[in-house]
């Protein structure tokens, strides 16, 4: 393949969530998960909640996420029974070993689907469940769309700390195409009760490269964002994972197709990231990973990442939901059905796993550690008793040649370049068994 087609959107993930490829894991891996789950914690080992809340108003056409546009009140009230259920079985395994949770999360789908009411109810259960009252952070996404004043105060009131606001695009005709549910008034109107209503830290969504894009309207939409000054904004670089709507009907670009059905390059996409990141930093942001920039590196922080990316256990609820507990990969099966079925017979729903033994786990935490721009070698060497740039000093090489990162007396700087395309070269650092031509 050119240089040329690589630089395309193709088919595939680009962005690397995780360490082994999740195409490794099996459910012939599931004593594995047991045994994990019936083992104590290793000390000092923090734990985390992620709580998947997989309903939709609609399917947005970039989703690969196990969503539900067609679930009715009783289905909702089943499945916020289940995974009470299930955070009730995983509450009572020997691997929380008497831990508080350090962070909550609450993703989707869409968290902000639910009512007022269900939100109470769900998090006045879990709290008592796993209570939280020690937790750094409680993040929860929403569709502005979905949000009026009282279920924001409902949040508040609740615990949450950290708001996610996905934002995406502000044109509605980009909106619209794309297969979002909101306005670009419903933004504003969120933002503003959020603010209003004493929200700390704000986080806002964007998506580089979301069909239609053009120059014009993405400078409008970094500068729109800048008005509203969030604490921290998220910019994804657009990409078509198999299983999503758009990646069955549009062509590629440099496909003869219209442009409005043209998904942009990924030189175009990174430029775009880098335009916004200038701006951003311009403004008095920082630069704090690929994706993110904040206001304070200080003040405004993103516990479930970090702690995530530094090696915490993390119970993953919800049909379909990732966690990582002692060493363990887990997945939850992934489907409604067996989702639920499995819970009502009092089993811990899990569909498929990976045990990772040491090598795995440093290589998990060094290449998402990568994507903050920065790695410590004293970090690694005394978590692994590794010196990672010996260890890995040909893939550094490399990369250091090509002009993304830099190895240094204390470790590793990505460049800007670099920063930008981090996820196209972490594979540099896989081994060998698990280069594989599909990562999900």
């Amino acid at each position: 393949m050119t240089v040329p087609d690589q630089e395309k959107t193709g088919l595939g993930n680009y962005f690397i969530a995780n360490y082994p490829p999740f195409s490794f894991w099996s459910g012939s891996e599931l004593p594995a998960a047991t045994a994990a789950l019936n083992s104590p914690p290793k000390p000092g080992t923090p734990l985390g909640l992620y709580l998947h809340i997989p309903f939709c108003r609609k399917r947005c056409k970039f989703c690969y996420f196990r969503v539900y546009t067609d679930k009715n009140a009783k289905d909702v009230s089943v499945y916020l029974n289940a995974i009470l259920k299930e955070v009730e079985l995983l509450a009572a395994t020997p691997c929380v070993g008497g831990r508080s949770l350090d962070y909550i999360y609450f993703g989707g789908g869409t968290p902000s689907y639910l009512s007022a009411d269900q939100l109470k109810s769900l998090m006045t259960r879990l709290k008592e469940i796993m209570p939280w009252d020690k937790a750094r952070e409680v993040a929860f996404e929403c569709e502005p769309g979905t949000l009026q004043r009282h279920k924001l105060e409902a949040l508040k009131e609740m615990g949450v700390t950290r708001l996610s606001l996905g934002v995406e695009n502000f044109n509605p005709e980009i909106l619209q195409y794309n297969g979002r549910a909101h306005l670009e008034d419903e933004v504003y109107r969120a933002y503003g009760w959020a603010r209003e209503i004493g929200f700390e830290q704000i986080n806002i969504d964007l998506i580089a490269g979301m069909v239609g894009e053009s120059w014009d309207n993405w400078k409008s939409c970094i500068a729109k964002t800048l008005v509203m000054s969030p604490e921290s904004v998220t910019i994804y670089q657009m990409e078509l994972p198999y299983n999503t709507t758009f990646s069955k009907e549009l062509k590629m670009a440099g496909d003869n197709h219209t442009p409005e059905m043209v998904i942009a390059d990924w030189p175009t996409k990174r430029a775009w990231v880098a335009y916004a990141f200038d701006e951003f930093v311009k403004a008095g942001y920082e630069i704090s990973s690929a994706y993110t920039v904040v206001k304070n590196k200080q003040k405004t922080q993103f516990v479930y990442r970090d702690a995530l990316w530094t090696g915490a256990d993390m119970f993953g609820t919800g049909v379909a939901s990732f966690g990582h507990i002692n060493g363990v990969h887990i997945q939850n099966v992934d489907t409604w059905e067996a989702y639920i079925a499995k819970l009502d017979a009092g089993e811990i729903p899990i569909g498929r796993a990976l045990p990772v033994n040491e090598r795995a786990q440093l290589i998990r935490e060094m290449i998402l550690q990568l994507k903050t721009g920065h790695l410590e070698r004293q970090y690694f060497q005394s978590k692994f008793a590794v010196n990672i740039t010996d260890e890995f000093r040909t893939g550094y090489a490399k990369l250091e040649a090509d002009g993304l990162l830099k190895v240094t007396p204390h470790g590793v700087d990505v460049t800007p370049s670099g920063l930008l395309q981090i996820d196209r070269h972490l594979p540099t650092f896989f081994d060998p068994e698990h280069i594989s031509s599909r990562y999900t």
